[in-house]
């Protein structure tokens, strides 16, 4: 009998020592979470606030977007547009552009793009993305210009002839632009057709020749099992 009370405590005991020791673990307190801070949120691009127009005479006409701000919107429609825009049209011939005239966008102090427009060239107005750019390197472009260019610069104080019948707000790709015929070079248009249709009509022919040779195989198959 005392045998087994001894046993019975003995028991006890245990029971209560390693409970003992169990409760700090089972109450302890969990470990603070670290608290993570909130991912920083991308910077917005700096508005537009400048634009500086240079010729091949080395002038120079700056707009302030506070001073002018119709003048400046104008003038910022023509090239705003071409930053993430695809080439339109081929590299003219150098005798055909015209004269250049190099519009850079500011963002405060700090050049943001940089765009060179050719107001009369033949066939339309042309402008230019170079692949440098003040932001970092983009693929070079050219484009057809807005109907507008030109009337946009010589407001601007751009020695250009004025031209009243230009449609206001036209649009890129000269679209509405009434042009003499003599002043243009079908090759140079010709040209233009072929580079924008070159791609698509590869892309039909390598289709084709899959499809056809998907067919073979499947006669080639039929006509062996047969």
């Amino acid at each position: 009998m005392w045998g087994r009370l001894v046993s019975a405590t003995g028991i006890l005991v245990a029971a209560a020592v390693l409970g003992a020791g169990m409760a700090p673990a089972a109450h302890a307190t969990p470990p603070l979470l670290r608290e993570e801070s909130p991912a920083a949120a991308p910077k917005a691009a700096a508005k537009p606030t400048t634009l500086e127009i240079s010729g091949t005479d080395n002038s120079k006409i700056v707009i302030q977007q506070a001073e002018r701000p119709e003048l400046f919107q104008r003038v910022l429609s023509e090239v705003n547009w071409l930053s993430g825009a695809e080439p339109t049209t081929t590299r003219p011939k150098a005798d055909k552009l015209g004269p250049k005239y190099t519009v850079t966008v500011l963002a405060k102090d700090k050049a943001t793009q940089l765009y060179d427009l050719y107001p009369l060239a033949s066939g339309g107005p042309r402008a230019f993305r170079p692949e440098r750019q003040p932001t970092g390197r983009k693929s070079a472009g050219w484009f057809y210009g807005r109907l507008t260019m030109s009337e946009s610069l010589r407001v601007s104080g751009v020695p250009l002839e004025e031209k009243p019948d230009v449609v206001s707000g036209g649009i890129g790709g000269g679209i509405g632009e009434e042009v003499d015929s003599s002043e243009i070079d079908p090759v140079a248009v010709g040209n233009d057709v072929f580079h924008q249709m070159r791609r698509p009509f590869l892309i039909n022919v390598a289709v084709l020749l899959v499809v056809l040779a998907g067919l073979g195989g499947v006669a080639y198959l039929i006509r062996r099992r047969v």
